[in-house]
């Protein structure tokens, strides 16, 4: 008689895991166990194995979490190797140097869903720009930016050279104009930790972010000749392909080197990860691995068809996934959620 197979339940495995780690990763191992607590942790053990595999993380954020200040852990997972490369929105882009050399004119607004059409106007006229309850001062923020990056579209533009809009902003960086108008750590910025690495990031439309628009207005004024001197998304899209393909190995247990953590939907996300059908598809490397792993964390829904709502699987119907890719969705606050992902990475 065969003796009976004793079930280890998860919450010893996981307790087993964070043993090893800070308070914060115990923390959710003891009660993160149901629901999208446990798939937080289940995507974060994913994110760890991806690693240890030998594998590579691509992070896309959409939204505003540079103004929710994801760069606090963010940060942290550059400087550790644990990101590897970054899509982000244009106002992610930019919105992290705001804080950086701003965030002591940052207001925020917790009762904001309180706000009347007045008291809108009222910010509007005090040119604080609200990003539900935080308020971004244009002066300070957005106009000390555009001034020092401004100086190098132009130069740029007189010379013939052309550059994407993430390497414009390494470049305000890395010039130290800006360092005496830091008013937070540096270590919690993102970008800086980003340039720093040399970290590679696509920023698809970033046309419609607060600089996109501003760059926009100096080739209306004809103060900036060539359209083309920031590179576009298209450009950028040509060059993630170059990337992949260089870059995406297949691993011993058989899944792709290049995992895909995404935060939140939209542009961020559905502009890279078509990255791979085009390989195959459009280009034919139908040698090129898919993604390897797979996580998003969303507040969507499926309804209306959105995209960004969508259960992972259904990544498989359009080649970006395959059957096997460990996939996972945490359908909750991405601000709560991000941070505690990174944690347990991290071994916090």
């Amino acid at each position: 008689m065969k003796a009976k197979k004793t079930r280890v339940k998860p919450e010893a495995v996981n307790a087993a895991l964070a043993s090893r780690k800070g308070p914060i990763s115990k923390f959710i191992a003891h009660h993160y166990r149901h629901f999208n607590a446990a798939a937080l942790v289940d995507a974060a053990k994913g994110y760890e194995a991806h690693l240890a595999d030998g594998g590579k993380m691509l992070v896309t954020l959409a939204g505003a979490m540079s103004t929710a200040e994801l760069g606090i852990s963010l940060a942290e997972m550059i400087r550790r190797d644990k990101v590897h490369a970054i899509v982000c929105t244009g106002a992610n882009l930019e919105e992290d140097i705001f804080n950086l050399v701003a965030h002591d004119y940052y207001e925020r607004v917790p009762q904001y869903r309180h706000l009347t059409a007045e008291d809108e106007q009222a910010l509007l006229e005090r040119h604080m720009n609200r990003v539900t309850d935080t308020c971004i001062p244009e002066m300070e923020a957005m106009r000390r930016i555009e001034a020092a990056v401004a100086d190098e579209w132009l130069a740029a533009d007189r010379s013939g050279q052309r550059f994407f809009p993430h390497e414009f902003m390494y470049k305000i960086l890395r010039s130290g104009r800006l360092k005496k108008y830091y008013q937070i750590d540096p270590k919690n910025s993102w970008m800086l930790a980003a340039c720093e690495k040399d970290l590679p990031i696509i920023v698809p439309g970033w046309e419609d972010a607060t600089l996109g628009n501003m760059y926009a207005g100096r080739v209306v004024t004809g103060e900036i000749k060539n359209v083309h001197t920031v590179r576009t998304g298209i450009e950028y899209m040509a060059w993630l392909a170059g990337y992949y393909t260089k870059n995406a190995k297949r691993l011993k247990n058989g899944e792709g080197s290049i995992g895909f953590f995404q935060i939140g939907g939209g542009i961020a996300g559905d502009f890279p990860i078509c990255v791979v059908p085009m390989l195959h598809q459009d280009l034919g490397r139908t040698g090129v691995p898919l993604w390897g792993y797979f996580a998003q964390i969303s507040d969507s829904t499926t309804s209306y068809g959105s995209y960004s709502g969508a259960v992972p699987n259904e990544k498989i119907t359009w080649g970006k996934l395959g059957a096997k890719t460990p996939k996972f969705i945490i359908e909750s606050d991405a601000t709560i959620v991000a941070p505690l992902i990174f944690s347990w990475v991290l071994g916090s």
